[in-house]
């Protein structure tokens, strides 16, 4: 057999002489029918000495086998580094890191791939690079830099090629493989990975409209994305958002090209030899982008969202100008375009070329005068498109400018004047929302005026008689107002809507009554409610029960509603795990319940959860009175109960237990 002196001869030599594969590799490619594939296979397998001989090329510099160097090695001087790297412990130290790349490498090489494999080798060597990296900013040692870190980004780069041609459709894996390249490669490299993405995942707008970013932004390239942008859009010709993306792409560029004729002018460099279409600059690319683009995709959202971007670029005024001449003029029946151009007025001034104002009373004019100029358009708005959507537009901007803080009590009046006309116009007209009743409730309760809030919860009722959120708001304000007749609406509430959806209402009920009525009242409401409710949401009526019991009468009450409840699936593992706890606050704690409540839990969920499991092991270790020689059953139990990842999960914190980690 060869030393390993003359076999790092032979690499290099072989490396010299033209391009050349790793003896491995080699053996894989070989042809299956000359009958040695087998045993060429399990050579592959079993004898890492070719795999050696090119792994020690890069281990044999200082700072590639610092990933396995304590800490305080870091802070020797330069003898000792070179006689750690000579030395014995230099040789451990490579074998280990030999050893673990070995290993990631014959689990990439093996005839049936799994992509976790590839995963853990590509996080192996970002590791160690990140690592490299940290270390060599820390001790300011740069020897060989180029050679090591380049290596490895080498071969973490061949490692994701083969990754994304054996799972092309993981999109996950191509992102990781677009940041890995953004970190460490070139340029030129991360474009051929997106060439090779989208030539695969052309169906994905968000991936042409990153690729056609990076292109714009870190290759400053405008003409590479702009035919990203143009081939997307043959794929996806309806898309916005390619579209809106594809605008503010060339509005960038033109704002670009002006900074620079600006900086050239400024150092007085004669551009006239220099293009700068007088057309580019003003941004007619983006134009002709915005005038093809609301010929397919119609909609005022679509027409507003290009209008906001264009507003972002200051030099393009007569663009937004145009944009929104186009939008008053193709959708006047449409609520948001309406709602922009309202809104609109809050950021103009009140006559063009005034000064801002400056003292706190001018302030307080100017906002009066925008909002009233606002709640004009929406006015108009509300004449010319009666229509729901009209009016919830007109409340929310309503209740904005009401929510938003002032010191100024007269404007805080005017706004909330402002919004209970409203309020009131919108519900004479029959034309108000479920939700702004709701607002409208609510509003009247937060300045008390509860006869006012009765009349609009009432009235909402009575419009939305199957809506639960419409009772509840009711109920609040009854609740709030101390009336006498709480129950009786609780109960006409249960008759008007469907007992499925009554959850909500028998919580609100059972609280109620808590504070206010004797707890023989509160307990058959509870009762009365786990009848009433089935399935799923019976759950959470189940928790809340046994929790009011604890909390009201102590434990004797909880375990009572506990054995009453146990047979009344379906359940948590939550109201199995609150009667533990309940049982370990007591100051005699019975192992003999704790068993009871574990079987009871492990009966319902054992063959899913395997903390029950891991908790009832430790129970019978801890506690006083447990037993540890029933551990041993419970484990072979759970074995027996748990299914797939459950079951090597539990055997993994079992594992960790026994070694005292967890």
């Amino acid at each position: 057999m060869l030393g390993s002196r003359e076999m790092t001869s032979n690499f290099l030599s072989k490396r010299k002489g033209g391009t050349t594969h790793c003896p491995s590799q080699q053996m894989l490619r070989r042809k299956r029918g000359d009958g040695e594939s087998k045993r060429a296979e399990g050579l592959l397998l079993s004898s890492p000495s070719s795999l050696k001989v090119e792994l020690t090329l890069y281990t044999g510099d200082f700072l590639f086998i610092l990933r396995k160097l304590p800490e305080d090695a870091l802070h020797q001087d330069e003898g000792e580094k070179h006689d750690m790297e000579s030395g014995t412990q230099g040789i451990h130290i490579k074998k280990a890191i030999i050893k673990k790349a070995s290993d990631l490498e014959y689990k990439i090489q093996r005839r049936t791939l799994f992509k976790e494999d590839f995963i853990n080798y590509v996080q192996y060597e970002i590791n160690l690079l990140e690592l490299i990296q940290r270390r060599r900013a820390r001790i300011g040692y740069s020897f060989k830099k180029d050679e090591i870190e380049n290596s490895i980004v080498h071969r973490v780069q061949g490692v994701f090629r083969r990754a994304s041609a054996k799972w092309k459709d993981d999109v996950q894996l191509w992102l990781s493989y677009v940041v890995f390249c953004k970190k460490w490669a070139t340029k030129a490299q991360l474009s051929k990975v997106f060439s090779a993405m989208l030539a695969i995942h052309s169906n994905k707008p968000a991936l042409w409209i990153m690729a056609a970013k990076w292109e714009m932004e870190d290759r400053l390239s405008s003409e590479s994305a702009r035919q990203l942008f143009l081939r997307a859009l043959r794929f996806h010709p309806e898309c916005p958002k390619l579209y809106q993306e594809y605008f503010r792409m060339e509005l960038m560029h033109a704002e670009k090209l002006r900074k620079e004729k600006q900086e050239f002018e400024t150092a007085k460099m004669d551009v006239e030899n220099l293009e700068y279409s007088e057309e580019i600059l003003k941004g007619e690319l983006a134009r002709i982008i915005y005038k093809n683009s609301v010929s397919i995709i119609k909609g005022a959202e679509f027409h507003v969202s290009l209008l906001s971007i264009a507003q972002l670029f200051d030099f393009a005024k007569d663009l937004q100008r145009e944009i929104y001449d186009d939008l008053q003029a193709l959708h006047t029946d449409d609520p948001l375009t309406w709602d922009y151009v309202a809104r609109r007025e809050l950021e103009m001034e009140s006559k063009p070329g005034d000064e801002p104002p400056t003292t706190k009373q001018a302030k307080v004019a100017e906002a009066t005068r925008r909002e009233e100029r606002c709640c004009a358009v929406y006015e108009e708005a509300v004449k010319t498109l009666p229509t729901e959507a009209m009016w919830k537009c007109y409340l929310n901007f309503c209740m904005e400018r009401f929510t938003k803080k002032t010191n100024s009590q007269l404007l805080r009046e005017k706004r909330l004047e402002r919004t209970m006309v409203a309020f009131r116009k919108a519900h004479e007209l029959r034309l108000l929302p479920e939700v702004q009743y709701k607002q409208w409730s609510e509003l009247l309760l937060q300045h008390n005026l509860f006869k006012e809030a009765l009349e609009v919860a009432g009235a909402g009722t009575e419009l939305f008689q199957d809506s639960v959120m419409m009772w509840q708001v009711k109920l609040q304000v009854l609740i709030a107002s101390e009336s006498p007749d709480v129950a009786m609406v609780f109960d006409e509430a249960f008759v008007r809507l469907k007992p499925q959806i009554c959850l909500p209402l028998w919580i609100s009920w059972a609280e109620w009554s808590e504070g206010a009525k004797s707890q023989e009242d509160t307990e058959a409401i509870f009762k009365k409610a786990v009848l009433a409710v089935m399935g799923a949401d019976s759950v959470t009526l189940k928790d809340k029960y046994l929790d009011w019991a604890y909390r009201s009468s102590g434990y004797k009450k909880a375990r009572a509603v506990f054995k009453s409840l146990q047979e009344s699936r379906p359940f948590s593992v939550d109201f199995f795990r609150k009667m533990i706890q309940f049982e370990k606050e007591q100051e005699s704690c019975k192992m003999a319940n704790l068993r009871e409540y574990y079987e009871r839990a492990l009966r319902e969920f054992g063959s899913v959860d395997s903390d029950l499991w891991m908790d009832y092991i430790k129970e019978e270790l801890d506690h006083p009175l447990g037993r540890p020689e029933n551990c041993g059953q419970i484990y072979w139990r759970a074995m027996k109960m748990l299914q797939g990842e459950a079951a090597e999960l539990f055997v993994a914190k079992h594992a960790m237990h026994q070694a005292g980690h967890l």
